[in-house]
């Protein structure tokens, strides 16, 4: 049995149909599964928040939720701003500033956590790191910033742990 050039072609022919049929059908049926791993229209919604903070005065704060957990925008005033920036990182329990925006070893004076040109505005997630309290903000605690009523911790203006069983 001999084959011939026609015989070649039309079995290279099928042969790449049918690889092409085989690949549109598995695209078909992995798609959906891919797809479903994008997030939902309301998580996508979720994930920015708008807050107006021009008629915010300095010395108060805002509370706002963002996914869930409550977001403290605090209006510091200048002698808050000067005080944070005065105190000596060294004597902090927790001496890192925890940004993901810096090198990981940066320490957390208040310069490190805020932006430069918008030192006065402080924003943070308002969870305690201890245990996931909320807490209580408007010069609360030894420091003037927030306290958490659940286990004692004290927070400074610049959100730093200053005293209490909370870790960093």
């Amino acid at each position: 049995m001999t084959t011939t050039s026609e015989d070649t072609t039309r079995r290279d022919f099928l042969f790449y149909a049918t690889a092409g049929a085989g690949t549109v059908a598995a695209g078909a049926a992995v798609w959906p599964l891919v797809d479903q791993m994008n997030p939902s229209a309301d998580v996508r919604a979720l994930a920015t928040i708008s807050v107006d903070i021009s008629g915010l005065p300095p010395g108060t704060q805002l509370t706002v939720k963002w996914r869930g957990k409550p977001v403290f925008i605090r209006h510091r005033t200048e002698a808050e701003i000067a005080q944070a920036r005065s105190d000596t990182v060294s004597a902090l329990p927790d001496t890192d500033a925890r940004n993901p925006n810096l090198l990981d070893d940066t320490t957390a004076n208040d310069a490190n956590r805020s932006i430069p040109g918008h030192e006065a505005f402080l924003v943070m997630i308002g969870v305690c790191t201890h245990l996931g309290c909320v807490p209580l903000g408007d010069g609360a605690g030894d420091f003037g910033g927030w306290f958490c009523p659940c286990h004692g911790s004290h927070y400074d203006t610049a959100g730093r742990i200053r005293k209490g069983p909370a870790p960093e």
